[in-house]
């Protein structure tokens, strides 16, 4: 039978993790579902901090979104930038996660390394890659030097070459955590099914065909669903490197967004749209996250 001070230690225990429950949902609410319904409330008005006064325009804002020709433009940009960018990023990270699956010292050094693009700020790396990829910056001037190019190429300067420099990039901040991601699932196949397939005399591609990749389903599945979700609302590595240009072509959603609340001072517009990108966004991610799930399950 429990004694007094174990009953009293339990129900301080108990009473401690309910306050900690009782704070992560009130954060929840105060910076996740507050914002949004707020968000919502604002994309059925003229909304401008411009106006002293804000009026109910219904759906005002959604039907105008139809003949929107930017906020298509952005959207076909974030769609194509966030499928390609999460295959490439997933191939890397597959393959990183293959090559640096070991255990020695300088392994577990080589994967510290890979994981280091994504702990670094966006910013941080939109900077750097910027001093690269620019007119006269570090690329441009050792193709010229090495006389594979007569001239610096606008990496960031024409719409396909800045689409394909920002995929660069955010395929290599992402390839960070995808190759983490797929480590963690590499690491979590029982060595039994290597080494009964080693006596089967299943070796090489079609071991990593028959067991190795249907075993890697899981981190499949949530890897390609975060980086999708990631990079529909990228907005800062697109800022750094192009600010949306030229002409608008590497705008992505995001971007567009914060002009229109920023810079054109229509909020409630801007929410709208806001809202368009989480509906997009969950969409896909739903899709996808189905679709893998149901893989999952065949394999």
């Amino acid at each position: 039978m429990e004694d007094r001070r174990t009953v009293r230690k339990r129900n301080s225990g108990e009473r401690g993790l309910a306050l900690l429950a009782a704070l992560a949902l009130g954060l929840y609410l105060v910076f996740l579902v507050l914002p949004l319904l707020l968000s919502l409330r604002s994309s059925f008005t003229n909304e401008n901090p411009l106006k002293a006064q804000n009026d109910f325009i219904g759906l005002a804002n959604y039907t105008e979104m139809a003949g929107d020709d930017q906020l298509r433009a952005s959207l076909t940009f974030t769609l194509i930038l966030a499928f390609g960018v999460t295959i490439a990023a997933n191939a890397l990270g597959v393959g990183f996660a293959l090559l640096l699956n070991r255990t020695s010292l300088s392994y577990r050094v080589m994967r510290t390394v890979a994981f280091l693009p994504q702990v670094l700020s966006g910013v941080i790396v939109a900077f750097v890659w910027q001093t690269i990829l620019t007119q006269n910056g570090l690329l441009n001037t050792a193709l010229v030097n090495l006389r594979i190019l007569d001239e610096p190429y606008p990496w960031l300067g024409s719409p396909h070459a800045a689409l394909f420099s920002i995929g660069l990039v955010v395929t290599w901040v992402m390839s960070g955590f995808t190759t983490v991601v797929y480590l963690a699932a590499l690491q979590s196949i029982p060595l039994e099914l290597h080494d009964m397939a080693s006596l089967d005399g299943v070796r090489g591609t079609q071991r990593f065909r028959k067991i190795t990749w249907p075993m890697l389903a899981p981190g499949t599945t949530i890897s390609v669903t975060i980086s999708l979700i990631t990079v529909l609302k990228l907005y800062d590595i697109i800022t750094v490197l192009t600010g949306g240009g030229p002409a608008n072509s590497t705008q992505s959603t995001a971007l567009y967004i914060v002009k229109l609340a920023f810079t054109s001072d229509r909020v409630g517009y801007a929410s709208a749209v806001a809202m368009l990108l989480l509906g997009i966004s969950a969409l896909v991610a739903l899709t996808v996250t189905g679709a893998l799930r149901r893989r999952e399950v065949s394999l």
